[in-house]
């Protein structure tokens, strides 16, 4: 029988695989509309959009790594992200400037909601070192839901 600290580190692991597929599809979807987004205000949104899906790309393999430390594998294929992610596609390449701005906001927003719920995971797992790595992600998501606000006023 397994004890409480092994589904602890099941829920955190299965969580993080989560975090590594939306993190994907996200860093996909920003680099979508940084490729498609055309208008009047096309630099600044080209320019944000690209420094965002970098920032996303960038802790891709840290989340990854987190996941191989608890002894764990990782997503395998698109196939495995697309089932753990909860960003949804977006293929509309006409998609309006605005219509952009406000899904990536949402996504960054459920992302930042899916990040606060994992701490107590990590707390109840005893892994200090991906409960630090949430706050500075947390922080990082809510950056970027701050920016896409503003870009939107």
């Amino acid at each position: 029988m397994a004890n409480t600290g092994d589904n602890s580190k099941t829920a955190l692991v299965g969580e993080l695989n989560g975090l590594l597929a939306d993190h994907l599809a996200l860093y996909f979807k920003t680099k979508n509309f940084h490729w498609h987004v055309a208008g009047p205000r096309f630099r600044d949104l080209h320019l944000m959009f690209d420094e965002q899906a970098i920032e996303v790309r960038d802790q891709i393999d840290a989340i990854g790594e987190r996941v191989r430390k608890l002894g764990e594998n990782t997503l395998t294929s698109i196939g495995s992200v697309a089932k753990a992610t909860q960003v949804k596609d977006q293929d509309d390449a006409a998609l309006s400037p605005e219509k952009m701005v406000e899904e990536l906001r949402d996504d960054n927003a459920a992302m930042v909601k899916r990040l606060k719920a994992m701490k107590p995971l990590a707390e109840q797992a005893g892994d200090n070192a991906t409960d630090g790595l949430l706050d500075d992600w947390t922080d990082m998501a809510e950056e970027r839901v701050w920016f896409l606000t503003q870009t939107l006023k």
